[in-house]
């Protein structure tokens, strides 16, 4: 539990491919990123598999976490760190009798009491979003920032912030909030750079 905090940053099928996926997720490591989460919405959990395995190897070399998005039993067949779920997914009932011990964080989106409910039910950490809007889930409602300080007046376990944070908003969000997840304002160009000024406000 004391390894969630930080620069929480998630891949995503066009913006790492996987030609560059483990070039781009290295060097967001040295740039001080602490969990890495493969979010992949279009191939098959066998499709992913070897990426998954390569993903975790050199997540593990650097001393963080490896968290994949909804794919319960790829989480557990390469035994990565955990997985994170939202809604439609597997229950955090079912999820926590597959996984045992393993990490498991939950989607609140704008809701308190759903983060509430979750952490009762053995969550190892919420996430609340979009906190801005979104180029990645252009559809997703915009909770703005004054929602994560109630969240941790509340909840004791680790909160994430998501949605629409970058360079340029980062510091508009409470020091306080356990991780920060960025997807489309770190991958690309100068991942390591962008990554070692992001982290400087987690």
């Amino acid at each position: 539990m004391n390894k969630l905090k930080g620069l929480y940053l998630i891949t995503d099928n066009k913006l790492t491919p996987d030609s560059s996926i483990l070039y781009q997720v290295e060097e967001a490591l040295k740039g001080g990123a602490r969990i890495i989460q493969l979010r992949d919405k279009e191939k098959t959990d066998d499709e992913l598999e070897k990426t998954a395995y390569l993903l975790k190897e050199l997540i593990s070399k650097y001393n963080a976490l490896f968290i994949i998005n909804d794919r319960v039993e790829l989480a557990k067949k390469i035994n990565a760190d955990g997985v994170h779920i939202g809604d439609g997914d597997y229950t955090l009932k079912q999820t926590r009798e597959i996984l045992k011990d393993k990490i498991i964080g939950v989607s609140c989106y704008g809701d308190i009491n759903k983060g509430l409910e979750a952490e009762k039910n053995g969550a190892s950490y919420v996430a609340f979003g979009a906190v801005f809007s979104s180029m990645i889930k252009k559809n997703a409602k915009v909770i703005g920032v004054d929602i994560l300080k109630e969240a941790k007046r509340k909840i004791k376990i680790p909160i994430c912030a998501i949605g629409g944070i970058n360079s340029d908003n980062i510091s508009n969000i409470d020091s306080n909030v356990d991780m920060k997840a960025i997807i489309s304002a770190i991958w690309g160009d100068e991942v390591k750079d962008k990554a070692k000024y992001l982290s400087s406000f987690c």
